[in-house]
């Protein structure tokens, strides 16, 4: 995944990466290469804004 591909602002739901980052972590095996470390903490960063967002529009 390049870091083209995770749009700050992004509208996909905390769900959805977090979806996305249990399929990595299947993928891979338990074990991240350099490339999927990097995938993974695109998605994390990802996945807190998201989760930011869902706490204040709930608010």
């Amino acid at each position: 995944m390049s870091p083209d591909s995770v749009t700050p602002g992004s509208v996909r739901s905390s769900a959805e990466v977090n979806e996305q980052i249990r399929a990595l972590w299947r993928r891979a095996g338990g074990s991240l290469s350099a490339q999927e470390r990097e995938e993974y903490e695109l998605l994390v960063v990802e996945w807190a804004a998201a989760i930011r967002s869902e706490v204040v529009e709930a608010a």
